[in-house]
């Protein structure tokens, strides 16, 4: 995000005024109340503010707010930014990779429900909700779908379960994910 100093205030770079560009296989049709969006790994619905007015060119659409009220401005951002999201879900989708570590600990599907392995005395049963798709092997687990919320919940869920603990980063953690490991404490004690 950008910041630009003027006049001894903070300005935001203006999210919600950039173009949003609608590739070849998406098509988009502008309700009163929402947003359809189809393309080729789905459809989503987006629903947008009655104040924000979305108007579509040949292959872009342009979010206009009616003032330059703090409510209107935030509200401008988040419009263009979750219909870009839409946009970009059902062309290419969302992907969360998450890996497990520890001895034994494991991942595995079995039917709809993720299977997880985990150090507990049972075995947790995951049911992923309707758009999600959820692939492992063993220590790896891949959440995919097109509503990028979705994806990003899902995948903190799974997290959840188990999080990396502080001394040997035994847990599950997304992809190149840095966990902070303490020392553990030494044995004996300092000699005087």
């Amino acid at each position: 995000m950008k910041f630009f100093v003027g006049f001894g205030r903070l300005v935001m770079s203006r999210v919600g005024k950039m173009i949003i560009e609608i590739p070849e296989k998406v098509s988009v049709i502008i309700n009163s109340d929402f947003i359809g969006i189809t393309g080729p790994k789905g459809t989503i619905d987006i629903s947008i503010h009655k104040d924000m007015k979305v108007i579509q060119g040949d292959d872009t659409l342009l979010v206009e707010r009616p003032s330059d009220s703090r409510n209107h401005r935030s509200l401008h951002g988040t419009t263009r930014q979750l219909i870009a999201n839409g946009i970009h879900g059902v062309n290419e989708g969302f992907i969360k990779e998450l890996e497990i570590r520890g001895v034994g600990y494991q991942a595995n599907m079995q039917g709809k429900y993720l299977v997880l392995q985990l150090g507990y005395s049972h075995d947790i049963f995951f049911e992923p909700p309707n758009g999600i798709d959820i692939k492992t092997n063993k220590t790896e687990i891949v959440v995919s779908g097109i509503n990028k919320q979705l994806v990003g919940e899902v995948s903190a869920k799974i997290r959840s379960f188990r999080k990396p603990e502080p001394y040997k980063g035994k847990g599950i953690r997304y992809k190149n994910e840095y966990v902070k490991t303490k020392q553990g404490k030494t044995v004996g004690g300092a000699t005087a």
